[in-house]
């Protein structure tokens, strides 16, 4: 059964777990003293410490196209096509200039340990199915990034689980256009070799990456505020189909 396959893997994740632990008093140590430069180091480090331990542990085989399109300052809204649990921590490794947190489905939120982990990392959990809590997460997303808080998501709201992308979800460009700050556009392919594919935990699969350069969202008028959804998915779809080509 599927189950007893993957309690090796489950175990050693929630294992690798136990290393945020280092970082966990001076994270809530700068929250609570509103040490906000210094809580973002410290959740960047976070950050690439568990997404390199896991991709470490599964061995994956990672290419990593247009590094030098990383902002080195923030904020800013990454946004992510969305193939499998393991573009999570493989994004953890890959944007290391910065501190980020995701736009997390509620469910996240309620695995034990992984779900303290999410909202640590200045993460917004958000209800899809229930439009008005899904507007007041957009509206703590927007304080976090005003705040100087980076912030990723997968707007196309689930896991592909294949090589396909989905309509994005409509408002979900918000989070960047209400605050002015710039969009970078992320491209993924091959995470769902990882789980999805199969559903069983699997070493040793090729995922390959693109980041694209950084989009400026200040200043937009309605109509190009109105493309800009378009716009951000054509950047995501083409550059997934040339990894595709790879």
């Amino acid at each position: 059964m599927a189950v007893i396959r993957n309690i090796p893997a489950v175990i050693r994740i929630y294992h690798d777990l136990k290393y945020l632990k280092d970082y966990k008093h001076d994270m809530d140590a700068y929250r609570a003293s509103g040490q906000i430069e210094k809580e973002r180091e410290v959740i960047r480090q976070a950050n690439i410490s568990w997404g390199g331990n896991l991709i470490k542990v599964f061995r994956v085989d990672l290419t990593v196209i247009g590094k030098e399109n990383l902002p080195k300052e923030g904020p800013v809204v990454y946004v992510s096509n969305h193939q499998g649990y393991a573009d999570i921590p493989i994004w953890c490794n890959v944007l290391d200039t910065m501190q980020f947190g995701f736009v997390a489905k509620n469910n996240l939120s309620m695995v034990p340990t992984y779900g303290r982990w999410i909202d640590r990392i200045r993460s917004v959990i958000i209800e899809r199915d229930e439009p008005r809590e899904a507007l007041k997460a957009i509206a703590r997303g927007i304080d976090l990034i005003n705040q100087g808080f980076s912030l990723l998501i997968f707007p196309e709201g689930h896991r592909a689980r294949g090589p396909v992308i989905r309509e994005f979800k409509k408002g979900s460009l918000k989070l960047a256009t209400k605050p002015g700050v710039p969009i970078v556009p992320l491209s993924i392919e091959g995470s769902y070799h990882i789980y999805e594919e199969t559903g069983v935990f699997r070493k040793d699969q090729a995922v390959k990456v693109m980041i694209h350069p950084p989009i400026e969202t200040k200043g937009l008028d309605r109509k190009q505020e109105k493309a800009l959804n378009d716009e951000v998915y054509q950047i995501i779809k083409e550059g997934h189909d040339k990894l595709l080509e790879l």
